[in-house]
């Protein structure tokens, strides 16, 4: 076991810096993008969070290893990315003061871990690209693994309110919502843009035992969770409320927090596995607020397995108390 205070430290600081980064991308590129091979948008953010998270953890904890999303493959020897790798090294430099494009690149590239090892860091540098490019929700989402379990968690979510109910607007003032949580210490939600609030305050999860009177979010975007099966469940449990649809990892903090009791993502196909980045953090922010997480069988989601959670089915993520009565529903 590490120094906990520490690395929660460290991870909030590389959080709230790629979160800058991020936020000063959407106000002086807007739109700007690269297609990768998987034809899923990556911005300028995507590799400027991840260099800025690796450089951070590097200068850290050196010998750990990293589970990024992204890769500098798409720009490295790609005359037509020179004028995006400037771009990147521009926004990455002003967290790393000195940083050239050589360096961004080598950052990009410490995220390059397979996984599966005693102790590593998932990252997902911007959970919700499209989110991001709507200029909606999206998500710095940092984990560090070790023997196979979520340890530490932080959700940075530059577009979502600080306090639960609060309008879309309060975000843009400045009320943004960072999360952390720790193995047996806790869910707490933190001022976003004030590094001093290195405490922040406790959340819990919703006690709602009846699932008439709960609320499920999923994803804005159809190919990443299969809605029909979701609808299907929710009517299996008389859900009466429409569903909560954002982008990114902001659903576990939704659940985490009470404004949702529960969080489906059901596979589109019977060979999909879930990508680690996407569920760490979030997994165990809502864990550690009182509720649960599991696949959609109820087994407990397998961080052992390399870049995807290859031992588990789908995602559900609730309040607890109704854990059980949706996997009943989903069977």
């Amino acid at each position: 076991m590490g120094d906990r205070a520490g690395e929660i430290r460290v991870a909030l600081e590389a959080v709230r810096a790629a979160c800058r980064a991020c936020r000063a991308v959407q106000q002086r590129l807007a739109g700007a993008a690269l297609e990768k091979a998987d034809r899923s948008p990556v911005t300028v953010a995507d590799f400027a969070a991840q260099a800025i998270i690796c450089q951070r953890l590097g200068a850290a904890f050196p010998g750990d290893a990293v589970v990024g999303e992204e890769g500098s493959a798409a720009l490295r020897g790609n005359g037509a990315a020179q004028a995006l790798i400037a771009q990147v090294a521009a926004f990455a430099g002003a967290e790393a003061p000195g940083a050239d494009a050589a360096s961004v690149l080598d950052w990009i590239d410490r995220g390059g871990a397979d996984g599966g090892s005693e102790r590593y860091w998932a990252l997902d540098p911007v959970d919700g690209t499209k989110g991001f490019l709507r200029g909606e929700q999206f998500a710095v989402a940092l984990a560090l693994v070790e023997a196979g379990e979520v340890v530490l968690g932080v959700l940075g979510c530059p577009s979502l309110p600080q306090d639960a109910g609060e309008g879309a607007d309060s975000a843009a003032a400045g009320a943004s919502a960072l999360f952390s949580a720790l193995r047996g210490g806790g869910a707490r939600v933190h001022r976003l843009w004030d590094a001093a609030d290195a405490a922040g305050r406790a959340i819990a999860v919703a006690q709602t035992g009846d699932p008439a009177q709960a609320r499920f979010c999923e994803s804005v975007e159809a190919a990443h969770s299969d809605q029909e099966e979701a609808a299907r469940i929710a009517a299996r449990l008389g859900i009466r409320r429409p569903p909560l649809r954002m982008d990114s990892q902001c659903k576990y903090a939704a659940v985490a927090r009470g404004d949702a009791e529960i969080y489906l993502r059901m596979p589109t196909s019977s060979a999909y596995r879930e990508k680690i980045w996407d569920h760490a953090a979030g997994a165990l922010l809502v864990e550690e607020a009182g509720g649960r997480v599991t696949d959609a069988r109820g087994r407990r989601l397998d961080f052992r397995q390399g870049r995807h959670l290859q031992q588990n089915h789908g995602v559900v993520a609730t309040c607890g108390a109704l854990h059980e009565q949706v996997l009943k529903a989903i069977c």
